[in-house]
């Protein structure tokens, strides 16, 4: 498979860090193609204007859309956004790494997706959901969180986290057409010793070696026991 893995957390030694290596590692050597956005690395900016476009639509009022719109027509999105584009485009799957942050995507990686998925390019003209761009194309949310798992559950501290994730897996990726896979989550990393953190990362990197088999799980109204690592 063609594998995209999009990642960001501030730390490279971070247990992040490491799950982004393990993927890269075990998916490369397991005869997988895979491209990487490290964001942080990259000083990805995740600020929208007319940076995101060589093209101007309307130059007395900028609305996104409508640049994004013009942009598609005329090939006019900035060198680092198109490329953000094609890996998306090329891609069979594509996994993102990150830390939950106030119950969302790092400001970061949300900003990758305002800049990235482009009205007219990505979504649009009546291509959403069943009828996304990216249609036959898997998704894979890895992350971890701050609290336990039983603050995570229904009726828990923090609620169930399928409510928690279901405005990134339903609202960005099966808006777009992806089918999403359940997700790998590691709760409270930093709470763990190094044994019990390398025995995620040897789930994970079990996981990863048979992720050709997996199928997208549905519109997460409840997570499967698959998630759970």
């Amino acid at each position: 498979m063609k594998i995209f893995i999009v990642y960001w957390h501030p730390e490279p030694q971070s247990f992040n860090g490491s799950m982004f290596r393990t993927a890269c590692k075990v998916l490369v050597d397991a005869g997988h193609e895979v491209r990487t956005s490290d964001l942080h690395e990259m000083r990805f900016d995740p600020v929208s204007s007319r940076k995101n476009f060589t093209t101007v639509k309307d130059q007395d009022y900028f609305k996104q859309q409508i640049e994004e719109m013009h942009a598609t027509e005329t090939k006019g999105f900035s060198a680092g956004l198109e490329a953000e584009m094609e890996k998306l485009e090329w891609c069979d799957l594509m996994v993102w790494q990150f830390p939950l942050w106030w119950f969302g995507l790092p400001a970061v990686l949300k900003g990758w997706v305002d800049r990235v998925f482009a009205m007219g390019r990505i979504y649009g003209y009546g291509h959403i959901y069943e009828t996304g761009v990216f249609r036959g194309k898997q998704a894979l949310l890895s992350l971890t969180t701050g609290g336990q798992e039983e603050a995570y559950r229904h009726g828990g501290f923090n609620g169930d986290i399928s409510g928690v994730l279901r405005p990134i897996q339903r609202g960005m990726l099966e808006f777009v057409g992806f089918g999403v896979l359940a997700p790998q989550i590691v709760y409270a990393p930093v709470r763990m010793t190094d044994d019990e953190r390398a025995q995620h990362l040897a789930a994970y990197t079990e996981r990863l070696l048979h992720i050709t088999q997996e199928s997208p799980f549905g519109r997460f109204e409840k997570l499967p026991t698959s998630s759970k690592i």
